[in-house]
Protein backbone atom coordinates (compact mmCIF):
# COMPACT_ATOMS: atom_id res chain seq x y z
CA UNK A 1 0.00 0.00 0.00
CA UNK A 2 2.56 2.67 0.77
CA UNK A 3 4.76 1.91 -2.08
CA UNK A 4 1.26 2.47 -4.10
CA UNK A 5 0.90 5.46 -2.61
CA UNK A 6 4.50 6.77 -2.74
CA UNK A 7 4.20 6.01 -6.92
CA UNK A 8 1.13 7.69 -6.89
CA UNK A 9 1.80 10.93 -5.49
CA UNK A 10 5.11 10.64 -7.50
CA UNK A 11 3.57 10.32 -10.67
CA UNK A 12 0.93 13.35 -9.55
CA UNK A 13 3.87 15.61 -9.44
CA UNK A 14 5.35 14.55 -12.62
CA UNK A 15 1.68 15.42 -14.08
CA UNK A 16 1.05 18.86 -12.33
CA UNK A 17 4.48 19.99 -13.37
CA UNK A 18 4.21 19.05 -16.75
CA UNK A 19 0.77 20.35 -17.19
CA UNK A 20 2.26 23.69 -16.23
CA UNK A 21 5.16 23.69 -18.74
CA UNK A 22 2.97 22.77 -21.49
CA UNK A 23 0.57 25.37 -20.72
CA UNK A 24 3.52 27.84 -21.11
CA UNK A 25 4.87 26.36 -24.24
CA UNK A 26 1.29 26.13 -25.37
CA UNK A 27 0.65 29.67 -24.69
CA UNK A 28 3.75 31.03 -25.71
CA UNK A 29 3.00 29.12 -29.44
CA UNK A 30 -0.60 31.11 -28.97
CA UNK A 31 1.41 34.10 -28.93
CA UNK A 32 3.19 33.41 -31.79
CA UNK A 33 0.50 32.14 -34.11
CA UNK A 34 -2.21 34.56 -32.98
CA UNK A 35 -5.44 34.37 -35.50
CA UNK A 36 -3.53 32.87 -38.13
CA UNK A 37 -3.31 29.80 -36.11
CA UNK A 38 -7.74 29.41 -35.32
CA UNK A 39 -10.26 27.36 -37.20
CA UNK A 40 -13.20 28.54 -38.21
CA UNK A 41 -14.89 27.71 -35.02
CA UNK A 42 -12.00 29.93 -32.63
CA UNK A 43 -10.11 26.67 -31.90
CA UNK A 44 -6.68 26.41 -32.45
CA UNK A 45 -5.63 24.65 -35.52
CA UNK A 46 -3.81 21.51 -36.19
CA UNK A 47 -0.93 23.30 -36.81
CA UNK A 48 -0.70 25.29 -34.09
CA UNK A 49 -1.25 22.74 -31.87
CA UNK A 50 1.45 21.19 -33.90
CA UNK A 51 4.18 23.92 -33.33
CA UNK A 52 2.74 24.30 -29.54
CA UNK A 53 4.41 20.58 -29.02
CA UNK A 54 7.80 21.68 -30.78
CA UNK A 55 8.25 24.56 -27.83
CA UNK A 56 10.90 23.49 -25.18
CA UNK A 57 8.47 23.99 -22.43
CA UNK A 58 5.82 21.73 -24.08
CA UNK A 59 8.45 18.68 -24.84
CA UNK A 60 9.47 18.93 -21.30
CA UNK A 61 6.16 18.69 -19.89
CA UNK A 62 5.75 15.88 -22.09
CA UNK A 63 8.79 13.79 -21.15
CA UNK A 64 7.06 14.40 -17.66
CA UNK A 65 3.41 13.26 -18.72
CA UNK A 66 5.48 9.85 -19.63
CA UNK A 67 7.21 9.78 -16.52
CA UNK A 68 4.08 10.13 -14.94
CA UNK A 69 2.02 7.61 -16.94
CA UNK A 70 4.68 4.64 -16.07
CA UNK A 71 4.31 5.61 -12.25
CA UNK A 72 0.50 6.17 -12.77
CA UNK A 73 0.22 2.37 -14.21
CA UNK A 74 2.30 1.46 -11.54
CA UNK A 75 0.18 2.70 -8.86
CA UNK A 76 -3.09 1.64 -11.21
CA UNK A 77 -1.67 -2.05 -10.72
CA UNK A 78 -0.79 -1.80 -6.72
CA UNK A 79 -3.58 0.54 -5.46
CA UNK A 80 -7.61 0.30 -5.67
CA UNK A 81 -8.59 2.12 -9.10
CA UNK A 82 -10.68 5.14 -6.53
CA UNK A 83 -7.68 5.66 -4.70
CA UNK A 84 -4.83 5.59 -7.68
CA UNK A 85 -6.73 8.09 -9.94
CA UNK A 86 -7.74 10.72 -6.89
CA UNK A 87 -3.79 11.15 -5.51
CA UNK A 88 -2.68 10.42 -9.24
CA UNK A 89 -5.75 13.80 -10.04
CA UNK A 90 -3.98 15.64 -7.28
CA UNK A 91 -1.52 17.34 -9.63
CA UNK A 92 -4.24 19.97 -9.99
CA UNK A 93 -3.13 21.29 -6.59
CA UNK A 94 0.97 21.13 -8.22
CA UNK A 95 -0.57 22.83 -11.19
CA UNK A 96 -2.47 25.28 -9.46
CA UNK A 97 0.52 26.11 -7.12
CA UNK A 98 3.19 26.49 -9.70
CA UNK A 99 1.26 28.27 -12.30
CA UNK A 100 0.91 30.79 -9.60
CA UNK A 101 4.80 31.36 -10.63
CA UNK A 102 5.51 30.20 -13.92
CA UNK A 103 1.92 31.76 -15.56
CA UNK A 104 1.33 34.50 -13.30
CA UNK A 105 -1.66 33.58 -12.08
CA UNK A 106 -3.48 35.28 -8.88
CA UNK A 107 -5.40 32.08 -6.83
CA UNK A 108 -8.78 33.69 -5.26
CA UNK A 109 -9.03 32.94 -2.26
CA UNK A 110 -12.56 30.16 -3.27
CA UNK A 111 -9.43 28.15 -5.32
CA UNK A 112 -7.39 27.86 -2.44
CA UNK A 113 -10.05 27.23 -0.42
CA UNK A 114 -11.35 23.93 -3.64
CA UNK A 115 -7.30 23.06 -3.51
CA UNK A 116 -7.75 22.57 0.67
CA UNK A 117 -10.80 20.62 -0.18
CA UNK A 118 -9.24 18.46 -2.37
CA UNK A 119 -6.30 17.88 -0.21
CA UNK A 120 -8.49 16.63 2.95
CA UNK A 121 -10.55 14.73 1.07
CA UNK A 122 -7.19 12.32 -0.32
CA UNK A 123 -6.34 11.85 3.45
CA UNK A 124 -9.82 10.49 4.06
CA UNK A 125 -9.13 8.15 0.89
CA UNK A 126 -6.32 7.19 1.89
CA UNK A 127 -7.37 6.11 5.30
CA UNK A 128 -10.07 4.48 4.36
CA UNK A 129 -8.62 2.73 1.25
CA UNK A 130 -8.55 -1.33 1.20
CA UNK A 131 -6.97 -4.11 -1.06
CA UNK A 132 -7.29 -3.67 -4.73
CA UNK A 133 -8.95 -6.29 -6.87
CA UNK A 134 -8.19 -8.59 -8.68
CA UNK A 135 -8.40 -7.20 -12.50
CA UNK A 136 -9.57 -10.23 -14.43
CA UNK A 137 -11.64 -9.85 -16.81
CA UNK A 138 -13.26 -11.26 -19.74
CA UNK A 139 -11.66 -10.67 -22.82
CA UNK A 140 -15.17 -9.49 -24.68
CA UNK A 141 -14.69 -6.84 -21.61
CA UNK A 142 -11.01 -5.37 -23.29
CA UNK A 143 -12.72 -5.46 -27.22
CA UNK A 144 -15.10 -2.89 -25.16
CA UNK A 145 -12.49 -0.68 -23.55
CA UNK A 146 -10.98 -0.55 -27.19
CA UNK A 147 -14.08 0.63 -28.84
CA UNK A 148 -15.08 3.03 -26.26
CA UNK A 149 -11.94 4.34 -25.89
CA UNK A 150 -11.85 5.04 -30.02
CA UNK A 151 -15.38 6.81 -29.90
CA UNK A 152 -14.04 8.88 -27.07
CA UNK A 153 -11.21 9.88 -28.63
CA UNK A 154 -12.46 10.49 -31.90
CA UNK A 155 -15.86 12.20 -31.41
CA UNK A 156 -14.48 13.95 -28.88
CA UNK A 157 -12.14 15.82 -31.26
CA UNK A 158 -14.44 16.12 -33.33
CA UNK A 159 -16.78 18.00 -30.85
CA UNK A 160 -14.39 20.11 -29.28
CA UNK A 161 -13.20 21.15 -33.13
CA UNK A 162 -17.12 22.16 -33.60
CA UNK A 163 -17.29 24.49 -30.02
CA UNK A 164 -13.91 25.77 -31.07
CA UNK A 165 -13.09 28.20 -28.45
CA UNK A 166 -15.83 27.42 -25.75
CA UNK A 167 -15.10 23.72 -25.71
CA UNK A 168 -12.14 24.22 -22.86
CA UNK A 169 -13.59 22.85 -20.41
CA UNK A 170 -15.21 19.92 -22.50
CA UNK A 171 -11.14 19.37 -23.81
CA UNK A 172 -10.42 19.14 -20.21
CA UNK A 173 -12.73 16.68 -19.30
CA UNK A 174 -12.78 14.23 -22.24
CA UNK A 175 -9.23 14.40 -22.00
CA UNK A 176 -9.79 12.79 -18.10
CA UNK A 177 -12.03 10.05 -19.47
CA UNK A 178 -9.69 8.64 -21.92
CA UNK A 179 -6.69 9.26 -19.06
CA UNK A 180 -9.32 7.21 -16.91
CA UNK A 181 -9.78 4.43 -19.64
CA UNK A 182 -6.01 4.22 -19.84
CA UNK A 183 -6.25 3.53 -16.12
CA UNK A 184 -8.93 0.73 -16.52
CA UNK A 185 -7.07 -0.41 -19.09
CA UNK A 186 -3.42 -0.92 -17.03
CA UNK A 187 -5.35 -2.77 -14.47
CA UNK A 188 -7.25 -5.31 -16.57
CA UNK A 189 -3.79 -5.55 -18.89
CA UNK A 190 -3.23 -9.65 -19.38
CA UNK A 191 0.52 -10.67 -19.97
CA UNK A 192 1.72 -8.43 -16.86
CA UNK A 193 1.88 -10.79 -13.90
CA UNK A 194 3.28 -13.19 -14.84
CA UNK A 195 5.04 -11.68 -18.20
CA UNK A 196 3.78 -12.54 -21.32
CA UNK A 197 4.41 -10.84 -24.45
CA UNK A 198 2.78 -12.87 -26.76
CA UNK A 199 -0.53 -12.37 -24.41
CA UNK A 200 0.34 -8.73 -24.19
CA UNK A 201 0.61 -7.56 -27.60
CA UNK A 202 -3.03 -9.60 -28.78
CA UNK A 203 -4.76 -7.87 -25.55
CA UNK A 204 -7.10 -5.34 -26.86
CA UNK A 205 -6.72 -3.58 -23.86
CA UNK A 206 -2.92 -2.52 -24.93
CA UNK A 207 -4.29 -0.57 -28.16
CA UNK A 208 -6.97 0.84 -25.60
CA UNK A 209 -4.72 2.55 -23.24
CA UNK A 210 -2.39 3.65 -27.02
CA UNK A 211 -5.47 5.05 -27.83
CA UNK A 212 -6.94 6.87 -25.14
CA UNK A 213 -2.74 8.03 -23.70
CA UNK A 214 -2.28 9.59 -26.79
CA UNK A 215 -6.14 11.15 -27.72
CA UNK A 216 -6.37 12.68 -23.70
CA UNK A 217 -2.55 14.29 -24.28
CA UNK A 218 -3.83 15.39 -27.43
CA UNK A 219 -7.43 16.50 -26.14
CA UNK A 220 -5.64 18.01 -23.22
CA UNK A 221 -3.17 20.43 -25.61
CA UNK A 222 -6.44 21.92 -26.80
CA UNK A 223 -7.65 22.93 -23.45
CA UNK A 224 -4.66 24.68 -22.45
CA UNK A 225 -4.62 26.25 -25.69
CA UNK A 226 -7.84 27.81 -25.09
CA UNK A 227 -8.68 28.05 -21.54
CA UNK A 228 -7.69 28.34 -17.83
CA UNK A 229 -4.72 25.84 -17.01
CA UNK A 230 -6.74 25.53 -13.63
CA UNK A 231 -10.00 25.01 -15.08
CA UNK A 232 -8.96 22.35 -17.89
CA UNK A 233 -6.94 20.61 -15.15
CA UNK A 234 -9.93 20.68 -12.63
CA UNK A 235 -12.16 19.23 -15.57
CA UNK A 236 -9.55 16.32 -16.29
CA UNK A 237 -9.47 15.39 -12.55
CA UNK A 238 -13.40 14.83 -12.92
CA UNK A 239 -13.02 12.98 -15.86
CA UNK A 240 -9.93 10.40 -14.93
CA UNK A 241 -11.78 10.04 -11.20
CA UNK A 242 -15.13 9.37 -11.17
CA UNK A 243 -15.70 6.69 -13.91
CA UNK A 244 -12.42 4.96 -13.27
CA UNK A 245 -13.59 4.81 -9.25
CA UNK A 246 -16.89 3.13 -9.86
CA UNK A 247 -15.58 0.51 -12.52
CA UNK A 248 -12.83 -0.65 -10.03
CA UNK A 249 -15.12 -0.83 -7.13
CA UNK A 250 -18.61 -2.56 -9.54
CA UNK A 251 -16.97 -4.68 -11.46
CA UNK A 252 -12.82 -5.26 -10.99
CA UNK A 253 -13.26 -5.63 -7.08
CA UNK A 254 -11.47 -2.44 -5.30
CA UNK A 255 -12.89 -1.91 -1.70
CA UNK A 256 -12.46 0.10 1.32
CA UNK A 257 -11.06 -0.71 4.86
CA UNK A 258 -13.90 -2.79 7.09
CA UNK A 259 -16.36 0.15 8.38
CA UNK A 260 -14.69 2.65 6.32
CA UNK A 261 -16.39 2.76 3.40
CA UNK A 262 -18.56 5.85 4.59
CA UNK A 263 -15.01 7.77 4.72
CA UNK A 264 -14.36 6.05 1.08
CA UNK A 265 -17.20 8.01 -0.12
CA UNK A 266 -17.00 11.15 1.68
CA UNK A 267 -13.35 11.28 0.55
CA UNK A 268 -14.17 10.63 -3.18
CA UNK A 269 -17.12 12.94 -3.09
CA UNK A 270 -14.95 15.69 -1.70
CA UNK A 271 -12.49 15.15 -4.38
CA UNK A 272 -14.47 15.27 -7.18
CA UNK A 273 -16.68 18.36 -5.74
CA UNK A 274 -13.44 20.27 -5.01
CA UNK A 275 -12.03 19.79 -8.52
CA UNK A 276 -15.25 21.27 -9.99
CA UNK A 277 -15.04 24.21 -7.38
CA UNK A 278 -11.48 24.44 -9.20
CA UNK A 279 -12.68 24.45 -12.35
CA UNK A 280 -15.29 26.92 -12.08
CA UNK A 281 -13.06 29.42 -10.13
CA UNK A 282 -10.21 29.13 -12.09
CA UNK A 283 -12.27 30.04 -15.64
CA UNK A 284 -11.05 33.02 -17.04
CA UNK A 285 -14.11 34.73 -16.54
CA UNK A 286 -14.21 34.17 -12.60
CA UNK A 287 -10.81 35.51 -12.60
CA UNK A 288 -11.71 38.67 -14.71
CA UNK A 289 -14.86 39.45 -12.31
CA UNK A 290 -13.22 38.49 -9.38
CA UNK A 291 -9.81 39.77 -9.74
CA UNK A 292 -9.63 42.30 -13.09
CA UNK A 293 -9.76 41.45 -16.31
CA UNK A 294 -6.59 39.40 -17.40
CA UNK A 295 -6.03 38.00 -13.85
CA UNK A 296 -5.91 34.54 -14.67
CA UNK A 297 -4.30 34.92 -17.88
CA UNK A 298 -0.81 34.65 -19.58
CA UNK A 299 0.92 38.08 -18.54
CA UNK A 300 1.60 39.74 -21.93
CA UNK A 301 4.96 42.10 -22.08
CA UNK A 302 1.94 44.50 -24.81
CA UNK A 303 -1.13 44.56 -24.78
CA UNK A 304 -1.45 43.39 -28.67
CA UNK A 305 -0.06 40.15 -27.36
CA UNK A 306 -3.21 40.14 -24.53
CA UNK A 307 -5.33 40.86 -27.62
CA UNK A 308 -4.05 38.00 -29.46
CA UNK A 309 -4.62 35.46 -26.82
CA UNK A 310 -8.00 36.35 -26.53
CA UNK A 311 -8.34 35.84 -30.02
CA UNK A 312 -7.73 32.35 -29.01
CA UNK A 313 -10.07 32.02 -25.90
Amino acid sequence: MLIGLLTAVAASICYGTGSVLQAVGSRRSARREAAAGVTQHGGPSLSSTAKAAMTWEFIVGTVLDFVGFGLGALAARLLPLFLSQTVISANLVITAVLSVKMLGIRLTRAEWTSIAVVCSALVLLATASGPEGSGHTPIATHWWLLAVSLLLIAGGTVVVRLLGARAAILAGLLSGLGFGALGVGVRVLNGIDPFDLGALLTDPALYAILVAGIGGMYLHTIALQIGSVNGATAALVVGETVLPGMIGVLWLGDSSRAGFAWMAILGFVLAVAGAVAVAWFGAPEAHGTAEGPGAGTLPAPADTESDELAALR
